[in-house]
């Protein structure tokens, strides 16, 4: 609703459309009127003269002055196929202009998803880096009470805090990357920078969304991507609109007949009367134009075929996209199970090693590397776990189904 590249993609969809109705709009009759002014310095009139006789007519035109009105109606009865080939070619770039909206409203959904994903992302580490200065606060408040009963050397206290000021420096710098994810969301959404977006931490409806596309064999889902994706409808269809075009400028080298009926009237004081109606065919063929049509035809047959090898070119990369969407929802799966894991292992291995240190049997370094292991088991998990999400989407977007 508020992106303005999706606003412009559809105002050439829209633009599209006119053209197309525009292009039928040919068949019809058209009708022209028109009324012209004259004023004469010296107005004309008749003069015959003959060997028995001589005339003169009073003014042609009375007062030195004419009007002229006139009405035309044409309807054009052989074009040469223009016409038709014209149709052709606006109603397959209006379904190419369709097919390019198509592909804008995918891709701006996996662009919200991606910016979704990063703000969950910034929220999960920030979280994580939080966690990680709340524990190594603790070990340095620990560690003082232990130094000044003299159970440990200074430098236990030393590196304590060195690990908890880059703790800080790492939670300073989670932060401000949570802001500029969030300002990146709001604005691509259209929401106020500042705002604070409320978000679906599980991102459980892109799981449901795409998970009958996981279990699929990926040679279905290429063969699948392959037909519904609106990348390859727009480039089929723009092959198809130059082909007409082309055979619309090879029509413009034939006869053009049209029915054409006319009314006149004419200001004049000598002529019967002064309003006048005809009805005729007209018949307009240009035989020599330099060649202009002729090559005109041949670049866009030419264009039209470059679009068809583009297209080819296009399957062989949706295959390539499909197949590493594909495998890119399993290892993220796979990476899941395994951080889940890591992440109870790591706390369990921290909390060891505080109760080993307390009683003098590990090192300050094993505390310091035990908490530095549950931050980067953290971390892991929510990578594995948000990439999993994030590749679902891309899979359902390789496939055209986003």
């Amino acid at each position: 609703a508020n992106d303005p590249a999706l606003a412009a993609v559809i105002a050439d969809a829209e633009a599209a459309a006119a053209d197309e109705r525009a292009a039928r709009a040919a068949r019809w009759p058209k009708l022209d009127t028109g009324v012209t002014y004259t004023r004469y310095a010296d107005a004309p009139a008749l003069d015959v003269i003959t060997p028995t006789f001589s005339f003169q007519s009073p003014r042609v035109f009375d007062n030195d002055d004419r009007v002229m009105a006139f009405a035309q109606l044409t309807q054009p009865l052989y074009a040469g196929g223009s016409i038709t080939a014209g149709i052709r070619a606006a109603s397959e770039a209006a379904r190419g202009a369709t097919a390019e909206q198509a592909r804008a409203v995918a891709d701006l959904k996996l662009e919200v998803a991606r910016n979704y994903i990063a703000v969950l992302r910034a929220e999960r580490g920030l979280a994580a880096a939080e966690a990680s200065a709340a524990s190594l606060r603790s070990q340095v408040n620990d560690v003082q009470v232990m130094v000044e009963t003299q159970s440990v050397a200074q430098s236990d206290l030393l590196a304590a805090k060195v690990s908890l000021a880059n703790a800080e420096q790492q939670r300073l710098r989670a932060e401000n990357g949570l802001r500029l994810a969030q300002v990146a969301y709001n604005r691509k959404v259209g929401a106020p920078a500042a705002e604070v977006p409320t978000l679906d931490q599980q991102l459980n409806g892109s799981v449901a969304a795409s998970s009958s596309l996981v279990t699929e064999p990926v040679e279905a889902l290429v063969e699948r991507a392959s037909v519904t994706r609106s990348e390859v409808t727009g480039l089929k269809a723009q092959s198809d609109a130059l082909a007409a075009r082309a055979r619309a400028a090879w029509g413009r080298q034939l006869p053009q007949v049209a029915l054409v009926g006319g009314y006149n009237h004419l200001e004049t004081t000598i002529l019967d009367r002064e309003d006048f109606t005809s009805i005729g065919v007209g018949v307009k063929w240009n035989l020599f134009d330099g060649g202009e049509a002729r090559n005109q035809a041949a670049s866009l047959r030419r264009a039209s075929q470059a679009t068809s090898h583009r297209l080819d070119d296009l399957k062989n990369g949706i295959e390539y996209q499909v197949r590493a969407a594909w495998l890119g929802v399993r290892e993220a799966d796979a990476r899941v199970t395994v951080t889940r894991t890591a992440v109870a292992e790591s706390e369990e291995n921290l909390r060891l090693s505080r109760e080993l240190y307390g009683a003098g049997l590990a090192n300050n370094t094993q505390v310091l590397e035990a908490v530095a292991l549950r931050i980067a088991a953290t971390n892991n998990t929510s990578d594995a776990e948000l990439d999993a999400a994030l590749a679902r989407l891309e899979l359902q977007r390789a496939v055209g189904e986003l």
